[in-house]
Order: structure tokens, then sequence, then C-alpha cells
């Protein structure tokens, strides 16, 4: 071999070994959005948790992860994008280890918002990254079929990899194993990952990122404590006001600062707006099935952690192999077309999905209903982001990776608070009717709502219970998972409405795009 061609070799091939090293980054932080799913029965029963104590170990995360990945993706560009992502590393161990040994779900949620700090630091790098180490756009094309390929199997191997870890272990095991795979990928990162960084002018827009933060943390934090203590809660209208102004602050300062965190220019072709609201609808849809079908499987149909991860592990075959497939399809075309398809697919999933849920669903054509579902989320990922990576300047990458990846956190957490919302009124005005029904005195009813809000309610009835209180029990029981069953059945309709409004809106975008010129970059200045 000559030593050009050796040249040429070891060119090739150190893409690729970056490509696999943030591929893997990307892994741990998309991984813990959905591995903690299957541990919430365990960390109920364990720590005594509530509902809204539930939905704040995952929301913990994935809002922290949110708020901060706007900003993370600016310093990357800044200072440096490897170095920022390295650094996100070490914060994410050390809340895995807090997470690992916490005592109670209030340590729990503690350790969980700082694994969402170094997630956020670390995964803009990923794409970004991407960016600059695959220029050419086919090529890039398929780089993100697997960087989507690796986040859709992240998340559908979460209830996989969760529910096989508490089944040999208990729900801690979770926690050790994002710190020993944390400790590697930092070394990884160090040694193979490219450092870059563009120079920005004007200082820093911290203005922008403590109004962005504020803005998603204030309205977040109303819909989920809205739940508990009533959206009309003085509390929960303020929070909401403060979080709109801070929304209008934030688009009045990004419009006229040097160095916006957001710059709103490049929001402006149809297919970049269209892309961000794809990946909204998208992982709204994603956590409607992993947060509440998991649950709903584990507390009402007794399904163990192995048999979850069983019934999940299609669908993550299907999400990986939409992905890459889709890799290869959007380097030889425009993003639109496997878009929409990825929507529609995802949204019939959905309905598939909510059409097999039941008292005794079918495992196989549940795990059929679930593959539907993944195969049309790995479709869509990975043309939503190639739109926008394209659409933004690849000075401003890391901007264009934190923008798409957050607005895919902020479905995932505006999804779990808003259907929260929706299953936990069903438990309550739902619930409360049935009981009335069953002629349930006023008095044990609201015993009976705090017993399935900290899941001590038997799950499909108990033989020892019906003993001792005779057989209201049982209708007792069933009952409350009928209003369960209830508020998971308008919760996926609402998700697959979402979806197929997502692809409508491609639709249009795709028409508006191509009569205004097509998908060309912005120039940067």
């Amino acid at each position: 071999m000559t030593s050009d061609a050796a040249t040429r070799v070891g060119a090739a091939a150190k893409p690729r070994i970056a490509l696999a090293t943030v591929c893997a980054v990307l892994f741990l932080t998309f991984l813990d959005t959905t591995i903690v799913s299957v541990t919430l029965g365990s960390v109920q029963s364990d720590l005594h948790a509530g509902v809204i104590s539930l939905q704040w170990v995952v929301n913990a995360y994935t809002l922290v992860f949110a708020s901060l990945m706007l900003t993370a993706g600016s310093l990357g560009d800044r200072w440096g994008r490897q170095r920022v992502m390295v650094a996100g590393m070490v914060v994410f161990c050390a809340g895995s280890a807090v997470s690992a040994l916490a005592p109670t779900v209030a340590m729990l949620i503690v350790g969980r918002a700082v694994m969402g700090v170094g997630a956020a630091a670390s995964e803009p790098g990923t794409l970004s990254v991407i960016r600059h180490i695959y220029p050419d756009r086919a090529d890039r094309a398929k780089a993100l079929g697997a960087w989507a390929g690796v986040s859709g199997l992240a998340l559908a191997l979460g209830p996989v990899i969760g529910g096989l870890l508490v089944g040999a272990f208990d729900w801690r095991a979770v926690f050790w194993f994002n710190l020993a795979l944390g400790a590697v990928l930092f070394v990884a990162a160090v040694r193979f990952v490219p450092d870059s960084s563009d120079r920005q002018p004007g200082p820093l827009d911290l203005a922008g990122f403590v109004l962005g933060s504020t803005f998603l943390g204030c309205v977040i934090y109303a819909g989920i404590s809205g739940e508990s203590v009533g959206y009309g809660a003085t509390s929960v209208v303020t929070l909401f006001v403060v979080g709109g102004l801070a929304l209008v602050a934030f688009v009045a300062v990004e419009m006229r600062v040097r160095n916006p965190m957001l710059n709103f220019r490049f929001l402006r072709p149809p297919m970049v707006r269209s892309a961000l609201i794809v990946a909204f609808a998208v992982y709204f849809g994603v956590f409607s099935i992993f947060f509440f079908t998991a649950l709903y499987l584990q507390e009402v149909v007794d399904y163990s952690g192995m048999r979850t991860a069983a019934v999940f592990s299609p669908m993550a075959v299907a999400i990986v192999a939409g992905s890459v497939a889709c890799g290869f399809w959007v380097a030889r075309s425009t993003a639109a077309v496997p878009m929409v398809v990825g929507c529609v697919l995802g949204g019939v999933g959905i309905l598939l999905t909510r059409a097999c849920l039941g008292e005794n669903p079918s495992f196989t054509l549940l795990a059929l209903a679930l593959t539907v579902a993944g195969l049309g989320f790995g479709i869509a990922v990975v043309p939503l982001t190639s739109a926008v990576l394209t659409g933004v300047p690849a000075a401003h990458s890391g901007m264009a990776a934190a923008a798409t990846n957050t607005m895919r956190q902020v479905g995932a957490v505006v999804g779990v608070a808003a259907l929260g919302a929706l299953v936990n009124a069903h438990l309550t005005t739902d619930l409360t009717g049935r009981l009335n029904q069953l002629a349930v005195p006023v008095n044990f009813q609201s015993i009976i709502i705090d017993a399935i809000e900290k899941g001590t309610v038997p799950a499909g009835g108990d033989a020892s219970a019906s003993a001792a209180y005779g057989p209201i029990v049982d209708k007792v029981i069933h009952a409350t998972y009928a209003a369960f069953h209830a508020g998971l059945d308008t919760a996926l309709l609402v998700s697959a409405v979402m979806i197929f409004v997502a692809a409508a809106v491609t639709v249009v975008a795709t028409l508006r795009a191509s009569t205004h010129g097509g998908y060309d970059e912005i120039p940067a200045s």
C-alpha cells in the first residue's frame, strides 16, 4: 500500500472512530430517558413514591436536559465541542452515583437532575461533531442514519436493559450501569473525538440562557404540579404567567443580542421549522408509549421486568432498522417524504398499540403494534435531524444540534406532563364515578385513590385482601384499573393525533419550500 493510500485509509478511519464514540455517548444519554420507565414499579414499592414523584424521577432528567441544551450547544460552538462533551460526561457520572445511592425518592430526583445537566452538555456535541467530520451532505445523511439508529436503539433498549437489570438485581443497578459506561466513554471521548470550535462575535448570551431556562422550567413544572394541586391554584397560575413572560422576554432578547443562543433567522426555512415540530411531536408520542404503556403493563397487567423488556424488544429492532435504512434514503433524496412516512407509520403504530391494550392484551399483537410504531419513529428521526443540520451554517452546528435535541426533549417532558395529567384525571374523576357506582363510601374513596397513587393496590386483585374484606375489593381494584386504562386510551389517542398533525405540517412546508426554491442552507453571514 502506498503512503498516499495509507493516508486516505487513516483519514477515512478517523471519522468512523469518532462517529462510533459520539454515537456511544448519545446512546448513554438517550438510554436514560427511557431506561428508568421499567424501574418505576420497583422504585414506587421501595421508596413509597407517589405517581407525581415517579413522574419527577423521569422529568427531573428530561426537564434539565431540555432546559440547558441550547446553552450547552452554544458553549460548544464557542469553547470547543469535545471539551464541553467531556465535561458533561463527568457531571453525568456524578449524578449516576447520587441516584444509585439515593435513600429517598427526593434524593433520587436530585441525582436525576444532575444527570440531566451532564447529558445537556454532552449530547449537542454528538450531532455537531458529525456536522464537521462529514461536510458532504450524502455522507452526513448516512452518518445521521447511524446516529438516529443509535438514538432510537437507546430509547427502545431502555426498557429492555432496565428490565434485565431490575430483574437480575434491583432498580439501583440501572444507575451503577450508567456510571460504569459513562466512565468508559469519558476516556474514549478524550482520545478519539476531535475538538472544534468557531469564534463567535460578542459576549455569551447569559440573558438568553436565564430566560430560556426559566420559560421551560416554569411551564413544565406548572404542568406537572397542577396535576396534584389543580391548574387553578395560585402557584400554578403564577408559574404559567412567569413562564409566558420569560418566553416573551427571551424572544425579544434573542432578536437584539449580537450572538443569540437561538438565532431565529436560522428558523426561517419552512423545512427547518417543520422538522422541529416533527421532533416535538414524535418524542411526545414516543414517551406516551414508553412511560405510560410500560407502567400500565407492570401495574395493571402484572408484567414482570423481563416480560416488559421482551415486548419492547421488537420495537428496538424496528427503530434501528428504520433509522439505518432511512439514512441511505435521505442521502438520495430530500428529507420531506421520509419525514411524512415516518410520522404516518408512527401514528398508526400508536393507534394499533392503543387497540391492543386491554385487561389481558395479546403479547404477540402488542409486540407487532409496537414494532410498527418503532419503525415510524426510526424513519422520522433521520430526515428531521438532517433538515435542521443542513439548513443551519456549519459554524452554528452546536446551536442547530441543540435546537433539534431541545425540541425532542421538550416533547418528551411535555408528553409525560400533559399525558400524565390526562391519566391522573381519569384516576380521580373517572375513578370517583366508578366508586360511586359501587356504593363505596366517600371517606374510603380517598383512601383508595391514595393507595393507587402510592402503588399499594395489588396488581389484578389479591386473594388475601378479598378474603379479609370481601368481594368488593376485587370490584374496586378492577374499577381502578379500568380508570387507568381509560386515561391511557385517551393519552395514546392524543399522541397519535399530534404526530399526524406534524405530518400535515411537513407536507405544507414541503410545498412552501419548493415554491421558494428548495432546501438550501442559510448563509452564515
